[in-house]
This record gives C-alpha cells, structure tokens and sequence, in this order.
C-alpha cells in the first residue's frame, strides 16, 4: 500500500464495492493529490535572543499546491463527505480564506459545486483565486449588531443548508478529520524534519492543525513542548473575546478541537506584534511571513527570551506573505492602523540563514530519549 493510500484510509474507509464509479474516482483524485503533494520544506536561521544563540525553523506550508497547510485540511475534509455525495450535491463551508481557495481547487477538480461563506475580511488576493476556481462567494449575513464574522458566517452557512436537502456542509470547526489529518499526515512529516527541535509553536484558529499535530508528537516525542499560540481579541484558547487585525489565526468562538490541555505553554501575541514581525522578518531576511506566520514568531521569540534553556525550536507558518500584499506588506496599511512601516520587533540584531550541516555544535544536542506514559 502507498503512503498516499495509508493516509486516504485513515481519514476515510469507504466501502469501493458500494460507491458510484463517480464517487470511486473521487477518491482515487484524492489520493492522487495525496500522493503529488510535496514535503513542505523548513529553513533555519540563527539568532541572538536574550543575549543567547537560537535556532528557529520554519516550516513553511506555502510551499505547496494551494499555497497553505489549508490545503491538507481540505482533503481530509472532502475524504469526509465524498462517500455522501451524489449527483445532486453541493458543498458549502464557511471560511476566512485559505481553507475555500483549496477546496475550490479540489472541488473543480470533483466537478462539486462550491459555495464559500465569507465575510469582509476576506485577503482579496484569495478572493480572486476562489473565484478563478469557480467558487460562488457568499457574503455572510450581517449579524444583529451589524458585524458579519464567523458566527454570522455559520448562521449563513445554516439558512443554505436548510434551503437545499442535497447541500453538504464538511464543518472544519467540528470534524474530527480535521485534527486527524494533521495527526498522521503533517505531524510525522514534521517531526521528521525536525529531530533537534526542542519546542514547536503553532497557532490556533479551528484548533485542527495544533490538536492533531500536538497528539502525533506526544506519540513520537513526548519530551517535545508544543506551545500554541493565539491572539489578543481570539477566544480560540479560552481568551475573552475583542477585536482582531490578523486573519487566518484566532477565533470569536472557543476551539471546539483543542484546548490549553493541547499545549504545554500557550502564548498570546497581539495583531500589532504579529504584523511587526512579519515585516521585521521580511526586512531581515527577504523572507514574507502570513499574518499567523508573523503571530506565531513574535510567541516564538518572547518564549524564548523567558526560556534561557531552549535553543532549538520550529515554527509552523500555515502560509506566506503573498496574501497579505494589500494588508501586512502595504506601508499606508499599516500605518492606518497606528504601525510605523519599519517598527523592529524583538529582534537583537538580524538573523541569518544556515544549513544543517552549518550549525555549530552547540546546537547538535541528541534528542531526550521519550519519557513514558500517554501520550
């Protein structure tokens, strides 16, 4: 069995005997797309922290088809609902971008109507690319107060799907596929990139990425801290509810995926910070970190300023800087909302780009042998 049938079957056991040759073609494009996905690649810089050597590496999920980690969650998301499809059927989510640009993608290639819930905080550059796909973007109905975010996008998504008997909703929010996907698929590619790694940071929005990951390392490594990272105004980790300039990270409503358990260490950043960071690391680097990319290096770099002990960590960056040229990347932007374009963040002096085989031996610790118990 191939490894993209390995990870087709977990997420979904049809019964091929019982499916339509449409809907037993389906699952061989899933598992084709599976197969044809690539290893997302991780880059490692070295820098000064609290007068320390680090190591920080990025895991960047935009290297890849849809141009996010979104775009595993899509397929485990699809692999979910295909067996119920028919030719009658439509799929509607809600999304605030990622997650509806590649399941437009997946959902053209499945001949499957697509309608994407979005509300005015939707990038206009994944705007363009759902609608290039052939999605019908929904605008959210306004909500009593007049906003439009995701419990007014749920709200729609619950008038469509009363309105059409044969409209599928994969609900990312509450699939358990969702964390599932991440669990046998991203986390142990992950791990395996990152052997020295001491701590990995990953941000919470549906809270799928960070349980699914965080259950596949407590597995393999239980001495590994995972750290999730939230931001200000999010309610994702149980924080009180408030206003957010970041998309793509945070939530107006508790994870119902994960919660602080998930973590070992929950760090919590504001917008403000994420987007400094993003364009600090940019300035510095050439590198263009998404807004949650940006979220969860500002995490990494106050954690390890109060952890003098760790010098190795990887940060998961579900996108990159390519959704945010109007936004985080645009000077009259940021200076809008009260940011000065070239604001330095917490960095001591720039960071620099290693190899592997360039870090110094005070960064070639052998990993702690699992401690044991549950993972």
């Amino acid at each position: 069995m191939s490894r993209a049938d390995e990870i087709l079957g977990q997420l979904a056991r049809p019964d091929r005997t019982r499916l339509s040759g449409h809907t037993a073609k389906g699952f061989d494009l899933l598992a084709e797309r599976i197969a044809g996905y690539p290893v997302t690649p991780v880059v490692c810089y070295e820098l000064r922290v609290a007068g320390r050597n680090r190591l920080i590496r990025f895991k960047l999920e935009g290297e890849s088809p849809w141009r996010s980690i979104k775009g595993r969650t899509a397929i485990g998301l699809l692999a979910s609902v295909l067996g119920r499809t028919t030719d009658r059927s439509a799929l509607i989510e809600s999304t605030s971008g990622n997650l509806g640009v590649a399941l437009a993608a997946l959902a053209g290639d499945l001949d499957l109507p697509f309608t994407a819930v979005v509300d005015d905080r939707l990038p206009s550059a994944m705007e363009r690319r759902m609608r290039l796909a052939g999605a019908d973007l929904q605008p959210a109905d306004p909500g009593p107060d007049g906003t439009d975010g995701l419990s007014s996008r749920l709200r729609t998504v619950a008038r469509l799907l009363a309105a059409d008997p044969d409209a599928l909703w994969p609900d990312q929010y509450g699939n358990l596929v969702n964390p599932l996907v991440h669990r046998v698929w991203t986390g142990p590619e992950l791990l395996a990139q990152a052997p020295l790694a001491e701590a990995l940071f990953i941000g919470a929005s549906t809270g799928g990425t960070l349980a699914g990951i965080s259950r596949a390392a407590r597995a393999a490594r239980p001495e590994l801290k995972i750290v999730g990272v939230d931001v200000e105004g999010s309610r994702a980790l149980g924080g009180p509810h408030g206003g957010r300039l970041l998309s793509g990270i945070g939530s107006s409503r508790v994870s119902g995926l994960c919660d602080q358990s998930t973590c070992d260490a929950v760090e919590v950043v504001s917008s403000r910070s994420g987007i400094v960071h993003c364009r600090a690391w940019q300035r510095a680097t050439s590198l263009s970190l998404g807004g949650s990319g940006g979220a969860v290096l500002a995490a990494a770099l106050r954690h390890l300023a109060a952890h003098p002990e760790l010098t190795s960590v990887l940060c998961l960056c579900p996108d990159l800087g390519e959704n945010y040229t109007d936004t985080i990347y645009d000077d009259a932007w940021v200076q809008a909302q009260g940011i000065a374009p070239d604001e330095p963040g917490m960095m001591e002096e720039p960071p620099h780009e290693c190899k592997e085989s360039d870090i110094t031996p005070e960064f070639q610790r052998t990993p702690a042998a699992p401690r044991r118990g549950e993972p």
